[in-house]
């Protein structure tokens, strides 16, 4: 892990690149072209550097991609200590969460695929557990809640990436047309009941996330 190596010894130099400008580089790389054209070499360019010299500070590319999403996570704005209204807290952390990943459209995946544990996601996560303190969860679950958490917001924002693209506006007409059909064959009643209301519009994705959370949020700190 990234985190086991010290960013510098104390001997020595001061290092040209701190890890900070190269997470910054690998960041405005992958917002402009996606993650997949993130590269040590690009990343060095970008940074002025030769591609061997970077590995002198981020020893593989799984590296990099740890102190990407711990820089986008020190984005968070949330405040030193919770307030005390657990369901509030939790539904800031929330939003501050999917902010990042509307600004940042590769986070979601990434974060799916490879959570970090840096300085700042441990910051969120001490958040997350100060704010549940007073509740009667014991630790190892209230580690599964908040993973919970994150999936939902990782899910959530990418089918709100996938809705608004290019093709998405198409596969919903598409989807509605198929449903439309099936349900007349009268062998999902259950289904037809519950698409009742026939051609509805375009959900709001502000109001179904906010729904989505507070149903999210009963369970994890009730009423």
């Amino acid at each position: 892990m990234i985190w086991l190596r010290p960013e510098r010894t104390g001997r020595g130099p001061e290092p040209a690149h701190s890890r900070a400008a190269i997470a910054a580089a690998a960041i405005t790389l992958a917002d402009a072209e996606g993650l997949d054209a993130v590269s040590m070499r690009k990343v060095a360019t970008a940074l002025g550097a030769g591609t061997m010299s970077l590995y002198n500070y981020v020893p593989k590319k799984e590296h990099l991609f740890d102190l990407m999403l711990d820089a986008v996570v020190g984005e968070f704005s949330l405040p030193d200590e919770p307030s005390g209204d657990p369901r509030a807290d939790l539904a800031a952390l929330a939003r501050e969460e999917l902010a990042a990943m509307r600004r940042h459209a590769w986070l979601a995946p990434l974060s799916l695929t490879r959570p970090s544990m840096g300085p700042n996601a441990l910051r969120v996560t001490e958040f997350f557990l100060a704010a549940l303190a007073d509740s009667a969860w014991d630790g190892g679950t209230k580690m599964e809640l908040f993973a919970q958490l994150n999936g939902f917001v990782c899910q959530f924002a990418e089918w709100e990436r996938n809705a608004a693209g290019g093709s998405g506006a198409q596969w919903q007409a598409d989807m509605v047309a198929y449903l439309t059909g099936v349900i007349t064959e009268g062998r999902y009643p259950h289904l037809a009941q519950a698409l009742g209301g026939g051609g509805a519009p375009p959900p709001d994705v502000d109001a179904v996330f906010a729904r989505s959370l507070d149903r999210l949020l009963t369970m994890i700190v009730g009423e």
